[in-house]
């Protein structure tokens, strides 16, 4: 690439970001949360062409807010401190979504639009940080389910709550909406007491869900890969086997 190229896919770069800051602001003062490409356009100083270069049409610059969007809520999950609390951390995720959604009201109802054409690929990255939250859960035995479901459970609970916030302030005013709605949702995956380990009464399922998560997130030396991957399936049908 020679630097020309290089000075041009920069500057090509840089009004690409200047466009998705001007469509973001301009989504949050429009009234039913939605914009014209000549508004974007007017707002960075270009004419439509170059918009239509950069994205194609306005779903395609409507597609990239959201991808960004994806991308900066990733960046902000991975700076939040991981503590020896696996739980209280993810009490602290829940807590930190909600308060993205209100930070970004507008790109949170977007991101979360359940009329997108697609989802954008970065989504699938929210969910395993959060399976990989639960994981550290597990491995020390305070998820009564499969992760997987857990995770299910709590971030469809933390969008649908945050959607409500937004979508009907008025009826869902109660501050503390969000923390009852978590504390519910956790009730019924976690087992957050201070003894949360699997005992003998409790059947196998626990105990397979437990060491599933320490082996997932520590493979032994002492097994080869393929007798790893084996125990983790037996694991995973004794958890599917618990009534």
């Amino acid at each position: 690439m020679t630097p020309e190229t290089t000075a041009r896919a920069a500057r090509s770069g840089d009004l690409r970001a200047r466009m998705l800051e001007a469509a973001e602001r301009l989504l949050n003062s429009a009234p039913g949360n939605d914009i014209s490409t000549r508004a974007v356009c007017e707002a960075v100083g270009v004419t439509q062409p170059i918009l239509y270069r950069l994205f194609g049409d306005k779903n395609g610059l409507l597609a990239a807010l959201v991808e960004n969007g994806f991308e900066r809520y990733i960046s902000r999950k991975q700076a939040l401190e991981a503590t020896d609390d696996p739980v209280a951390d993810l009490r602290a995720g829940w807590d930190d979504h909600t308060d993205f959604a209100l930070t970004h009201r507008a790109l949170y109802r977007l991101m979360f639009s359940p009329v997108l054409p697609e989802v954008p690929a970065p989504a699938d990255r929210i969910f395993e940080l959060l399976k990989q939250t639960l994981d550290r859960c597990a491995a020390v035995g305070a998820v009564r389910i499969p992760t997987e479901e857990a995770a299910q459970a709590i971030l469809s609970a933390n969008v649908g709550v945050a959607l409500s916030i937004l979508s009907q302030p008025s009826r869902f005013r109660d501050p503390l909406l969000s923390a009852r709605v978590r504390d519910a949702v956790f009730a019924s995956c976690l087992d957050e007491s201070a003894a949360a380990r699997p005992a003998p009464d409790e059947g196998p399922a626990r105990a397979a869900l437990c060491l599933e998560a320490r082996l997932r997130d520590r493979p032994p030396e002492e097994l080869r890969p393929e007798e790893t991957a084996l125990l983790l399936l037996w694991l995973g049908r004794l958890q599917r086997a618990a009534p």
